[in-house]
């Protein structure tokens, strides 16, 4: 009988349990069928003028006065058509050191204005379309890396940020343009700063916080290779770090970043002096064109000092004397209690041994006089007395 419930209870289960799993499966698959048909997907790829191609970027190599002619791949992965506008514009890199272009109300300063494209172009759901586009190289354009990206733009409404307001999506390509001619790799150090951050831990080394700003500012792009050389006096704690060109992986002529990293195992022994050195290498972005650069890449060090004050170890200090002037006075002021205890114990015996001596002198003054014989009166017939007198005669007489 109890048998018989059990696998009924556990049919039942199963039952369920498969009764779920079926809901949230048909449910998972809605949802993954459930498409936005106002989403706008798309991507834009260096093209031949057959289709996309297997290149990352447009890399280019051109004279002053010369022209170049290629084509990028629009593709819409979206359920509707749409027109994209193409936009070009001069390349930047963002604080957090991604490539990007100015923004569309920037007007271009440099290669971004030097391109032909059609404004443009509308795809179809689910195609693509071959855009292509000239650059023309100005007569008086500077030797150097003039970098610029092509993008395709559209701009659709968003409910979140309120009625009436529009979100730019662009999606593009980067193009590295070089001109042939002198070619100066160059960089800068500012706002060169070191900080020194003292270890909670008495006993243990504090560190250096370093930051600067590596500029630019030759006509080549190239990345920062990075070393510190912190150093207290007499070589205490003498320290070399490498940093490679961590942060700074690639700056474009012109542009900046800033960075910041910390040495550690520095003690707080006096002025501490920070060495930075910063390197400009050549950068390689998978272009199919490689220029060789006969310029040499000279190094650029600044020098900062500061000071490293040993607080903690300070307060340590001023609170083990306070603790041990804290023990002594205490030792001295039991010291004075216990001689001012005997001072006072000897002084009450003293008194007490004072008092018994005046008690015995005042007793012998009081104490009753022997008892003398009685003298008789006069006729008395007492011998003694008789021969006592001043006229008795002796006893010789």
């Amino acid at each position: 009988m109890v048998s018989r419930r059990a696998g009924r209870l556990r049919r039942s289960v199963l039952g369920l349990g498969a009764l779920l799993l079926a809901l949230a499966g048909g449910l998972g698959a809605a949802h993954a069928d459930e498409k936005d048909p106002g989403e706008i997907r798309f991507s834009v790829t260096t093209a031949t003028p057959e289709g996309p191609d297997e290149r990352r970027i447009f890399d280019f190599v051109a004279e002053p006065g010369e022209q170049i002619q290629d084509q990028v791949a629009v593709s819409n992965h979206g359920a509707g058509p749409v027109t994209f506008t193409m936009v070009t514009n001069d390349g930047i890199f963002t604080p957090m050191g991604k490539f990007d272009i100015r923004t569309s109300d920037q007007e271009p300063q440099d290669s971004g204005g030097w391109f032909e494209v059609q404004p443009t172009v509308d795809v179809p759901a689910g195609e693509t379309v071959i855009v292509p586009f000239t650059i023309t190289v100005p007569e008086g354009a500077t030797p150097g890396d003039h970098p610029a990206g092509i993008v395709a733009t559209v701009t659709s409404a968003s409910t979140a940020a309120g009625p009436g307001v529009g979100v730019e999506s662009r999606v593009g390509v980067r193009v590295n343009l070089r001109v042939p001619g002198e070619v100066t790799p160059s960089l800068a150090l500012t706002d060169v700063k070191a900080t020194y951050e003292p270890s909670w831990n008495p006993f243990a080394p504090g560190s250096v916080r370093v930051a600067y700003g590596v500029t630019n500012d030759g006509n080549l792009r190239v990345g920062a290779e990075q070393q510190a050389h912190v150093s207290g006096p007499f070589g205490i704690g003498d320290t070399t770090v490498d940093r490679g060109t961590e942060g700074v992986e690639e700056l474009i002529p012109g542009t900046s970043r800033s960075t910041a990293f910390a040495v550690a195992g520095i003690w707080p022994v006096g002025p501490v002096t920070t060495e930075i050195t910063v390197t400009p290498v050549p950068v390689s972005t998978g272009g199919a064109v490689d220029v060789p650069v006969e310029a040499p890449f000279e190094p650029v060090t600044v020098t900062v000092t500061t000071w490293a004050i040993p607080w903690v170890q300070i307060l340590l200090l001023a609170a083990v004397a306070v603790l041990v002037i804290g023990l002594r006075d205490n030792r001295k002021r039991k010291k004075q209690r216990l001689e001012a205890l005997l001072a006072k114990a000897r002084a009450e015996g003293r008194a007490a041994a004072g008092t018994g001596d005046v008690d015995q002198e005042q007793g012998g003054a009081t104490a009753p006089a022997p008892t003398a014989p009685a003298t008789s009166s006069a006729g008395s017939t007492d011998r003694g007395d008789t021969a006592a007198g001043p006229d008795a005669p002796s006893s010789g007489a």
